[in-house]
């Protein structure tokens, strides 16, 4: 929770963006403190965040003797190796770009994954060197389009084995989507125009094509 707040602050400026780290009424015990209910973080008080009114954070739940598997831990399994070229925006030797199937609540949501079944850790020095150079191209791509003000960069380990690199565009000129509760506005606002949807994708699709 500290690492979450001091990301958020960090990337949500302007008033009460930051926590009051002195104040004892937000302080709150050990998240694994027994039959205690842990106190709200300061981050609800922030512009950003998405909700308002009463709210309760969720007990924690005992962990478990062992993980679950993630989706497509085998590779005869996962979605990802037996969908074909044509279900993607853009691919070549090694990587492939797809976007959700309808558009959402930003104007970009796209994917990066590796065309071999790897996870970020997997990764050999030639992939690495590659998702660095794509990572940045991509983040051009997006940030050029004039309903783009800022490209958030993402990878949750949590899902699928299959690596997936999430690029998320927030729009110009909403500044109370600034900072990492953007993935939680994406599925609250109303999505985007399908026509425009299609055309910013293409776009991407396009400037990662023209070498």
């Amino acid at each position: 929770m500290r690492y979450f707040s001091m990301v958020a602050s960090a990337s949500t400026p302007g008033p009460n963006s930051k926590p009051d780290l002195t104040s004892q009424s937000r302080q709150h015990p050990h998240p694994r403190a027994t039959g205690v209910r842990p106190t709200l973080p300061p981050f609800v008080d922030w512009p950003a965040f998405p909700f308002e009114g009463d709210l309760r954070i969720k007990p924690l739940q005992e962990p478990v003797d062992a993980e679950p598997p993630r989706r497509g831990d085998r590779q005869e399994q996962c979605a990802a190796c037996h969908t074909p070229d044509s279900a993607y925006l853009w691919s070549n030797e090694r990587w492939r770009l797809k976007s959700p199937p309808a558009p959402s609540g930003l104007p970009v949501v796209v994917i990066l994954e590796p065309r071999a079944h790897l996870d970020l850790g997997d990764l050999s020095t030639m992939h690495a060197a590659e998702l660095g150079v794509l990572t940045v191209r991509l983040e051009r791509a997006i940030r050029s389009l004039e309903s783009v003000a800022q490209v958030h960069v993402n990878r949750w380990g949590d899902g699928t084995a299959h690596l997936q690199q999430w690029f998320l565009a927030r729009p110009a000129g909403y500044l109370q989507l600034r900072g990492p509760f953007m993935t939680m506005w994406d599925e609250i606002l109303p999505p985007v125009e399908e026509h425009e949807w299609q055309m910013n994708l293409e776009y991407i699709a396009a400037w990662l094509t023209d070498d």
